[in-house]
């Protein structure tokens, strides 16, 4: 079975946090929200990753002026690619706390929309199982 390092920011402006709903056809989660991220790329640092990540599925735009870690999770998961291909995959999640400056996103192809949601609002969304668990530590849920 592969091993991933998968660096996840929740990033959060003015008090919303920012998610994002999964293609449907592709991912470890589709169809559901949830929060960005990735897997590190050999040679890179984790702060390196984190702003690759974020970069590459949110945009050149988006200004992250805070990053901290918060915590770290591990599970199995699998992953269904675009041409329809499975893979089951060891996950290691690097959770980190995320300030932006402003709310300019550009999302990727991963992705069918993203959308700023205040704590009040996030329990009413399809959140994936992933996500869920995380605002729930985070007390928000």
């Amino acid at each position: 079975m592969r091993q991933r390092i998968i660096v996840c920011p929740i990033i959060k402006n003015n008090g919303d946090y920012l998610l994002c709903k999964m293609a449907d056809d592709r991912g470890v989660f589709p169809g559901q929200w949830a929060l960005s991220g990735g897997g590190m790329e050999p040679g890179e640092t984790i702060e390196e990753a984190l702003r690759r990540e974020i970069r590459e599925e949110l945009g050149e735009e988006l200004r992250i002026t805070e990053i901290a870690p918060w915590t770290f999770r591990d599970d199995i998961r699998v992953k269904t690619y675009p041409d329809g291909r499975k893979e089951k995959i060891y996950m290691l999640y690097l959770i980190f706390d995320c300030i932006s400056a402003n709310r300019q996103v550009t999302f990727n192809d991963e992705f069918q929309e993203v959308k700023w949601v205040s704590p009040n609002d996030i329990g009413q969304l399809d959140l994936n199982e992933a996500t869920r668990m995380t605002f729930k530590q985070k007390g928000i849920l």
